[in-house]
């Protein structure tokens, strides 16, 4: 018997969410059970999983549901994305085995909640990669010019602040990446069950998660080397500023001293 066809959404909604206070806010309310790094929301038809990190992935959940749901996960959110990422997904339970092609999931079976965190897990990491992805090719494109202008001029036009603050735009896109590097490591929920792994792993193989980390690794790598080009820089017009300093006050020096002998005469 063919089994029907039911939707499946990631959502990144903010950099993150004060998970201690939203968890006791929904184990409150609602029908709900924390896991280790994930809060499973259980919903009359379908589940939502929540992560620290400002994802949402829900099974078969419906939009009034999940309006429901967003309006209570923002009221607990720090740096609320303007454009919203998603990723879409369709599911099947009680296939023949765990399996997935042509972003069609399809699961052995859902009776154990537990298989929908192992691929959550996974879905959230892919989104929230896409969100690391985005912010450090756009830092990227922002600042391309400057070693096309380096190349051809020998130098950076551009003012001791103005380099300052590329410098700081370019320092917290690589220092925010970089700290929360560790949410593409395989998540701790597999350490209190590691049966579950093998389901994480083929839906991590099947987002490329490995090969997109990376990817963004060597764009990171890329942003590390404007920012020691730009420090340099800095340091070239510090240098140069304070050797014309020197030579304007040896030249004064020289002509103190000229007019001193000259009025001796």
């Amino acid at each position: 018997m063919n089994q029907p066809t039911m939707h499946c959404i990631t959502l990144c909604l903010a950099n993150a969410f004060d998970f201690k206070k939203l968890s006791e806010r929904l184990l409150a309310s609602r029908r709900a059970n924390l896991f280790k790094d994930v809060l499973l929301i259980d919903h009359d038809n379908g589940y939502s999983m929540v992560f620290p990190y400002g994802v949402v992935v829900h099974w078969n959940v419906s939009l009034d549901d999940r309006r429901k749901l967003q309006t209570q996960l923002l009221e607990f959110a720090t740096d609320i994305h303007e454009i919203i990422e998603e990723d879409n997904f369709s599911y099947k339970v009680n296939a023949e085995q765990h399996r997935i092609q042509f972003d069609c999931i399809e699961l052995a079976s859902d009776a154990e909640n537990k298989n929908l965190v192992a691929v959550s897990h996974a879905m959230a990491q892919s989104i929230k990669l896409s969100s690391f992805e985005k912010h450090a090719q756009d830092t990227i494109e922002t600042t391309k010019h400057l070693p096309k202008s380096l190349a051809k001029t020998g130098k950076i036009n551009l003012s001791k602040k103005a380099l300052a603050k590329i410098r700081g735009q370019l320092f917290l896109t690589n220092s925010d990446i970089i700290l929360k590097f560790d949410l593409l490591d395989i998540p701790e929920f597999f350490w209190e069950y590691p049966e579950y792994q093998t389901l994480y792993t083929q839906m991590a193989n099947y987002l490329e998660l490995a090969q997109r980390t990376n990817i963004l690794s060597k764009k990171l790598e890329t942003i590390h080397v404007l920012l020691e080009m730009l420090a340099d820089e800095q340091k070239h017009h510090h240098s140069s500023t304070l050797e014309w300093i020197i030579i304007i006050l040896i030249g004064v020096e020289i002509a103190i001293t000229l007019i001193e002998k000259l009025t001796e005469f």
